[in-house]
This record gives structure tokens, C-alpha cells and sequence, in this order.
């Protein structure tokens, strides 16, 4: 990054006392930083698993496009890192149109049920005692987008055929392939989650061989997976949508006392979206917008531009002003969002300076807020993966996919190797909500691709994986590559804090107190203290921060030499940035 603020008088206590600079430690940028950023001219993927951030970029070395290196890429994460995505889940992209000087955005997610309502659902969870609607089992399943958000992005701007983009996934997936060491972890707890019920014995043959999950190193095979693949590469997206696969879905959805069918998944389409953005200290932050959750930190970044721009601030000052934007914001997420078509607040007002302002000046800089509401508008009636890849041309996307909680619903579908997402359990059963489930509606979505651009051009592509971190992980990245000039390896590496206790989309939670603010081990004790004496409670703790891949688009309007990208993977996953 060229871009390093001057006033930055704040950052040599970052250096120091977070980072002490001893033998062995980098001796150039930041001491933090686990690498250097990667670099390349011609294409870079960035992905959460090694072999298959490789399978992308062989892809783009063969002369794929920067979405044909993502499907390929997303396909063969689906096979290795099956705890967090898979053809089962959902899809959102963002994605830099360089020939015609465009972002769009596609909107990947699928929908209930048509068969039932709110009443028969009320009813079928009273039937087993439960008052919301379940993490696992077949009722919180909703329709899969994936497959036809691969079609529908490939249709317009693949250029391999989907034969050669889905063969290594297919080739991978049965001759086997090493699990790497997070992913292990995170299988592991598949093991206890789902080792009894007979609705999950498919789950158990599959994915937990021989009793157990695969340990760090160990090979695991998939070939249902290998032969779903091979039928999509021939068949194209209606043979899931249409076909044996849509058949297989409805009857494991249905055995489990679900209503979804073959005709939910017959009438589903990815939906062409327009991004929304807002400004931020001279650039352009963009999102999707609702059913996800990617105007939260639109919302956040709005009210913190007001704010003298610093990351943190040597007593806590800038991260205390930071976690309470987040906690007003996650007031309008839990009452306001939910699917476009049933969004009562216009988008205009929610990310507006004005409403900004507002909700600004509610924030006391000397205190945490122990109660907070969501802003006063005027209604209007009406576990997851991230990559991110680029090509010679310009080209850009920014993907995320997922089963929502890891491993979904744990429901997998007979011979076909994959599980089904458990998306619904994010519906609020609340019938004046605007998140409230309804047959046919797509539910409240945490999983967002980020961009950012400067004088109408691309100069970011980012995520941050993880539920409700991801839009406070926005906040914190854009934060330091704008205020604290982070280069993009940096930025994802830097210890990040998660804010935990407000209100939840789906009414399972509402904000009492001012909740818990979680750091990571390298937070400066000046700032937690910081923190602590303004009223927050401060917890060091690891894991639960996201994962992050991000690719920098350096002077992509033509800088001597060439277009430069600049690709970054962080510590928190087993990902790699690869540039050709």
C-alpha cells in the first residue's frame, strides 16, 4: 500500500508494545505480519485451502477467467473443506466487469419451502418440543444456490468448459487428498455433533470413515462427491435443479420431516443484483444488498468516518468508538434486514450521512452503551468459505460460499456426497418481523463478499469468513488499509476484536448489557485497559475472528509496467494467495 496516513502518530504503539521486535521477527513492514504480500501480473487466487487456491490458478495459467478459476476453486473447496461449504450451501458474489467498467453482483441464495407456512412450522416444531426453528435436521434446509450461481456466472463470463473446471475436484476427490490442520480441527467436532440420530447416518458414512473424522495429514476420499461432479460437468446445473440430484435432495429433505421438493428446487434462479456502497475517507466500500448482511458494515464504516481516524487510539479511544458503531448497527440488522422483498426500511436512509450522524451522536465516549435500539425510520410496507481471484484482463471476484453453521444441516442427500445447509434456522419466527419465515422466502443471510474501489476503479476485493464477525471484520480491514496504511497482508494479519451480545435476525437474542468484547492475544494491554475502564468487559481468547483472503488491484489504470496485484491469505486458515 502507498497510501499511509501522516497523522498517524498512534501506530508506534502498535509496533511496540503489541509486536516487540525481537530475533526472528520480520525486518520488513509490520513485525506482525506473517509474510509479504504475494504478487502477480497476470491472475492471483486467494483461498482458504492450498490445493485448491493451486487448482485456480492452473486454471487461470490455462487461460480461464477469473470466474472460471473461482468455480474451480470453490468446487474443489467443497471437497476439502467440506466443514465450511459445499453444493449444499449458498452463494454471493461481487465482481469487477473490466471490459465493460463495471461492478455487479449476484445473489446466490435459495429459498423455503413453498409447501408451508409460518403456522405449519409453528406447529411441526411443537410437535417435538421445540420453540425455534433447529441448527440441524431437515427443517432449517433451504433450497441450494451454488450450483446454479456457478452456471449463471459461467454462462456470462466463463471460457473454459465446465468439464475442465470441475476434472481436478473430480480427480482430487477420488484419489484423495491430505486434511490440513484447521480444517481437521474443525471436522473433529463433526464427531460428537453428529454421532447418533439416524437421519445422519449418511453424514457418518461419508464424512466421519471408520467412526472418526479424518485427522491432520490423513487422506480422505470422496467419490459420491466425484461422481455429482462428473454429472454436473455433463449434464449442466438442471441436472441438479431438474434431475436425480433435485429427486435425492427433496426425498432426504422430506424423510426428515421437511416440506422442501422438487419444485422449490425446479424454480429456483440466482438473482443479478446491484451492489451498494458508501463512501470512506476518498473511497468507495461496496456490498450486496439484504437478504445478506453486508450493509451492516456499510452502516459502520457511515458513522465512523465522522470519527477522527484512529485504528485504535493509545487509551482504546478508536476501537471504543468502533465496537459501539457496531453495536447500534447490529440493532437495525436484528429488527431491520431480511430478504429484499420484505425489507420495510429503505437502503438510502439506513446508509445515509444524515441517519449516520444520528446514531453517531449517540455514542459516549467515556462509557459502553449497556442498552441500545435500533434507529427510528420510517417503514415502507412492502461456517462458510471466501476466495478471491483475478485474470490478465482485470477482471476480479470476490465469492463467498457456505453451509451457514459447519457442516450444515448434517443431512446428506444418498450416494451424492455432500450435505445440505441449514440456512433457515436463521428465520425469525416473530410474525411482525421482516426476517420472519414465510413459504418461498429466502432467509436473513451472514455471508458477504466485500470490494472497494477508488475514482471508479477496483483496488480491493476482500472478505472475512465467520457469521456475525464478517461485517465487523469489514470495518476492521478497510479501517487499516484507509487509517492505519496497512499493506493487504497486514491488514487480515493485525489482531482483530469481535463484539458478542446483541441482538440476533432470527430473535434468539436480544442485547442486555453491554456485552463481551473478545480480543486476540496481541491487543495492546493499553488499549484493553482502555476499553475495561470505559465499562467494557474484555476477554483474550482465540479462534472466532473469520478468515480473510483479499487481493489488491495496484494502479490497474495503467501504471508503467503493468497491472500489479497484490494477494493475501491470513494465519487464522490453512490458506494460501498464489500469483501468476
Amino acid at each position: 500500500m502507498h497510501h499511509a496516513a501522516p497523522w498517524l502518530i498512534a501506530l508506534p504503539l502498535l509496533m511496540t508494545l503489541q509486536y516487540p521486535t525481537a530475533p526472528g521477527d520480520r525486518t520488513v513492514g509490520r513485525p506482525f505480519a506473517t509474510r509479504s504480500p504475494v504478487l502477480g501480473t497476470h491472475g492471483m487466487v486467494c483461498a482458504s485451502q492450498p490445493l485448491a487456491a493451486r487448482i485456480g490458478l492452473r486454471v487461470l495459467e490455462d487461460g480461464g477467467s477469473a470466474v472460471d478459476a473461482a468455480i474451480a476453486t470453490n468446487a474443489a473447496l467443497g471437497l476439502v473443506e467440506p466443514t465450511a461449504n459445499g453444493i449444499g450451501g449458498d452463494l454471493f458474489v461481487l465482481l469487477w466487469d473490466n471490459q465493460a467498467g463495471r461492478l455487479v453482483g449476484l445473489n446466490g441464495s435459495g429459498r423455503s419451502a413453498r409447501a408451508a407456512g409460518l403456522e405449519p412450522l409453528r406447529a411441526r416444531l411443537a410437535e417435538s418440543g421445540l420453540t425455534d426453528i433447529p441448527l440441524r435436521g431437515a427443517l432449517p434446509v433451504t433450497v441450494p444456490g451454488c450450483v446454479d450461481g456457478w452456471f449463471a456466472l459461467h454462462e456470462r463470463y466463463g471460457k473454459l468448459p465446465m468439464e475442465r473446471l470441475l476434472a481436478p475436484a473430480i480427480a482430487l476427490a477420488r484419489e484423495g487428498f491430505p486434511v490440513s490442520q484447521v480444517i481437521a480441527s474443525e471436522w473433529k467436532g463433526a464427531e460428537k455433533a453428529f454421532a447418533a440420530g439416524a437421519e445422519f447416518a449418511e453424514f457418518r458414512r461419508v464424512f466421519l470413515p471408520g467412526g472418526r473424522a479424518p485427522r491432520e495429514g490423513e487422506l480422505f476420499r470422496n467419490p459420491d462427491l466425484a461422481d455429482t461432479y462428473a454429472a454436473l460437468a455433463e449434464g449442466g446445473r438442471d441436472v441438479f435443479y431438474n434431475g436425480r440430484i433435485a429427486e435425492g435432495i427433496a426425498a432426504c429433505v422430506q424423510a426428515g420431516g421437511g416440506w422442501l421438493g422438487t419444485e422449490d428446487l425446479a424454480a429456483h434462479r440466482s438473482e443479478w443484483v446491484n451492489p451498494v456502497s458508501v463512501p470512506y475517507r476518498g473511497y468507495e466500500v461496496w456490498e450486496l444488498p439484504p437478504n445478506g448482511q453486508g450493509i451492516a458494515a456499510l452502516q459502520m464504516l457511515r458513522m465512523a468516518e465522522g470519527f477522527s481516524p484512529e485504528p485504535w487510539g493509545e487509551d482504546g479511544l478508536g476501537l471504543h468508538r468502533l465496537i459501539e458503531c457496531k453495536k447500534l448497527v447490529y440493532e437495525d440488522r436484528a429488527a431491520y434486514y431480511a430478504d429484499a422483498e420484505a425489507m420495510r426500511v429503505p437502503l438510502a436512509r439506513l446508509l445515509g450521512s444524515e441517519y449516520a450522524a444520528t446514531r453517531r451522536a449517540l455514542i459516549d465516549d467515556a462509557h459502553a452503551a449497556e442498552r441500545c435500539a435500533p434507529g427510528e425510520l420510517a417503514l415502507e410496507h412492502g461456517d462458510t468459505t471466501y476466495l478471491s481471484t483475478a485474470d490478465a484482463e482485470g477482471n476480479v471476484v470476490s465469492w463467498i460460499q457456505s453451509n451457514y453453521s459447519g457442516f450444515g444441516s448434517g443431512l446428506v442427500p444418498e450416494g451424492l456426497g455432500f450435505g445440505l445447509q441449514d440456512r433457515g434456522k436463521l428465520f425469525s419466527l416473530d410474525p411482525g418481523h421482516a426476517n420472519v419465515y414465510a413459504a418461498g422466502k429466502r432467509p436473513f443471510h451472514t455471508i458477504i463478499p466485500a470490494m472497494m474501489t477508488r475514482a471508479g476503479l477496483p483496488v480491493l476485493s476482500f472478505g472475512v469468513m465467520g457469521g456475525a464477525m464478517q461485517p465487523q471484520g469489514h470495518l476492521q480491514i478497510v479501517v487499516n488499509l484507509v487509517d492505519a496504511g496497512m499493506n493487504v497482508q497486514e491488514a487480515g494479519d493485525a489482531p482483530r476484536w469481535r463484539h458478542e451480545g446483541s441482538s440476533e435476525p432470527d430473535g434468539s437474542a436480544t442485547l442486555s448489557g453491554p456485552g463481551t468484547v473478545y480480543v486476540e492475544s496481541g491487543m495492546p494491554e493499553a488499549i484493553v485497559a482502555g476499553l475495561r475502564a470505559r465499562g467494557h468487559t474484555v476477554e483474550v481468547k482465540a479462534g472466532g475472528y473469520g478468515g480473510y483472503q483479499a487481493i489488491w488491484i495496484d494502479d490497474i489504470a495503467g501504471k508503467a509496467g503493468g497491472r500489479v496485484y497484490r494477494g493475501a491469505s491470513e494465519s487464522r486458515k490453512d490458506g494460501t494467495a498464489l500469483g501468476w
